[in-house]
């Protein structure tokens, strides 16, 4: 099934990408930890071609530390440098700073080999909506040099910010594809939430949410929500809505409220430290 979930062009937003690559050094893509796969931007495949390229798996602090290991791994055994960062955490951006500067030295050097007076290394961030891409712009510059906002789109024109004296950030309006041709993508990223609600049925990705977590991490759903297993979705849902309270007149259980709190719980780390898929 393709699934629309954001209003564009393929063949415009590809052209925009490839006419900003030439402006840069590198890019810095950003993925969120918990579905580093599903949230990359596809469009990048074949347009990139041998420009270098880092990942930074975001919100690590809300995926499972072991599977990220993995996803590290996974991405550096394709010779790129990845590096997962709870974007709060100073540590973690200086990483992604040392990182970027590594990346970028190879090409300054070549400048200078060729006796090119030396610069400051470029690369531009691209990430889908919700992944944390302002955000980590202003704290590698350590000040609000890119807005942030709860709507794509925040970004309106091309700004080159500095990132002290390491490299130069090229800040772009966001970058995205207009449809997915996966259903299971379109699960994951509405699971947590990098997609809006309305995209698919709320009750939906709930009940994914929970047979992926008595698949995956059983422990979990038993301790969260008194569940030993998800049989009947149903009667599941039932059980979840009586025990939090989510009940209407009549003492009907309202299906709604109960996706929220199973979504809300997710997307919050209540749940505990969770991936939605692995590298396998």
């Amino acid at each position: 099934m393709s699934i629309q979930w954001f209003p564009g062009h393929m063949a415009k937003a590809k052209r925009e990408v490839a006419e900003k690559l030439k402006l840069v050094d590198f890019v810095i893509e950003l993925v969120d930890a918990r579905a580093p796969l599903s949230s990359q931007n596809p469009m990048l495949h074949g347009i990139l071609q041998e420009k270098p390229k880092m990942v930074v798996l975001m919100k690590k602090d809300l995926a499972d530390p072991a599977v990220t290991e993995q996803w590290i791994d996974y991405f550096q055994n394709k010779n790129i440098p990845a590096v997962a960062i709870e974007a709060n955490q100073k540590q973690d951006v200086q990483r992604v700073v040392q990182k970027a500067k590594a990346l970028g030295k190879e090409k300054i050097d070549k400048l200078v080999a060729k006796g090119i007076r030396p610069r400051a290394s470029r690369a531009m961030i691209i990430g889908i909506p919700n992944v944390g891409k302002s955000t980590l712009i202003n704290r590698l510059v350590n000040k609000r040099a890119a807005k942030t906002g709860d709507k794509p789109g925040v970004t309106t024109k091309q700004q080159w910010i500095k990132v002290k004296k390491e490299f130069e950030l090229l800040d772009t309006p966001g970058i995205l594809w207009p449809k997915f041709e996966e259903e299971e993508v379109g699960y994951r990223l509405a699971s947590i939430g990098t997609i809006k609600d309305q995209i698919l049925p709320k009750e939906d990705v709930a009940a994914y949410v929970l047979d992926f977590l008595s698949r995956e991490y059983p422990s979990m759903l038993e301790h969260r929500f008194g569940l030993e297993q998800v049989d009947d979705m149903m009667d599941v849902f039932e059980h979840i809505g009586k025990k939090r309270g989510c009940l209407e007149s009549g003492g009907h259980v309202n299906f709604e409220k109960v996706s929220d709190i199973i979504l809300q719980d997710l997307r919050t780390g209540k749940l505990g430290l969770i991936s939605l898929e692995t590298p396998e």
